[in-house]
């Protein structure tokens, strides 16, 4: 029982390492406690890429729509790509998605899909602070390590992983 309330602590700051980290790069602040629902719109993700590299992307849509939140979030992985991260670093566009009405969909999905976002911000995280000319916040990639360690190991293996319990 330790190891579960390790790994589950291990989870909880890789959340809060990638929404400080978040919030310092954008100087703006969640506006939600909860971590999907703050990203979900892809505003947020929109502008911490424009923030890394300015004017990557030219439009962001801030309607309220479910609609332009995907769009959002597709530019924002669109851009990802652009600075050199390749789709295995990349969340599916779907895994920002409120699925709790869903019956059929249990919270390990929605943990793992969760996991997703921290891993494609963690790369982006590294891609920024691996380009010479960015001298913004940093991110604490420690505070990755038990996330991408199952992550890259045991993607699938839901007894070991660090965020089942969230």
């Amino acid at each position: 029982m330790e190891w579960r309330e390790q790994s589950t602590l291990s989870c909880e700051v890789a959340f809060a390492e990638a929404q400080r980290w978040v919030e310092e790069v954008t100087r703006k602040r969640f506006g939600s406690s909860n971590f999907r629902s703050a990203l979900e719109n892809g505003v947020l993700l929109c502008d911490l890429i424009n923030k890394l590299k300015p004017g990557i992307i030219k439009r962001v849509n801030r309607l309220s729509t479910p609609i332009a939140g995907l769009d959002n979030v597709n530019v924002f992985l669109k851009a990802c790509g652009k600075l050199g991260l390749n789709d295995s670093q990349l969340f599916h566009p779907g895994d920002l998605q409120d699925v709790s009405t869903r019956v059929t969909v249990r919270r390990e999905e929605t943990t793992r899909r969760l996991k997703n976002v921290l891993i494609t911000i963690y790369w982006l995280g590294r891609k920024a602070q691996a380009d010479p000319s960015y001298s913004g916040p940093q991110l604490n990639f420690k505070a990755f390590e038990a996330l991408l360690g199952v992550a890259l190991l045991n993607f699938g293996e839901v007894e070991k992983d660090p965020c089942r319990f969230l």
